[in-house]
């Protein structure tokens, strides 16, 4: 087996692919790449990674672990909301979260391209912080 090590890959034309294994990898420009999926489908690695996750404590409040997660307010019982470290390029993004013991919804029908308000709410719809509370965001960063 042999060993190849090198800082850059230059292809011949604009589209180039790399096989590793047997899936290839396929630049087809500057800022687009992607990778063979479940059977022959092509999956953008941009629009496939998650843009923005947190792990948020509210009861604390504390930020637990997080990725383009500058900050998160506790605006009041309930409700808090996110701020991204880089923004999103726009206002719909998609945005999935899970809490503790809560069920939780975006507080506010518009997105920001900075964050989103959040509320945790129990089964009745009566607010209460809670101790575990996870997004994960996906879309275009701007």
């Amino acid at each position: 087996m042999s060993t190849v090590v090198l800082d850059t890959i230059t292809g011949k034309s604009t589209a180039t692919t790399i096989t590793i294994g047997s899936t290839p990898v396929v630049s087809a420009s500057a800022t687009s790449m992607t990778i063979r999926g479940e059977g022959s489908a092509q999956t953008s690695i941009q629009q496939g990674l998650s843009k923005a996750w947190f792990n948020f404590e509210q009861a604390g409040p504390s930020i637990e672990d997080s990725f383009n997660t500058s900050s998160i307010t506790d605006t009041s019982a309930s409700i808090f909301t996110n701020v991204f470290s880089t923004n999103m390029a726009n206002t719909v993004w998609a945005g999935a979260l899970t809490s503790r013991n809560l069920h939780q919804q975006f507080n506010t029908d518009a997105a920001a391209t900075t964050g989103r308000a959040i509320r945790a709410s129990n089964a009745s719809n009566a607010v209460g912080d809670t101790t575990a509370n996870c997004m994960i965001c996906m879309g275009d960063l701007a």
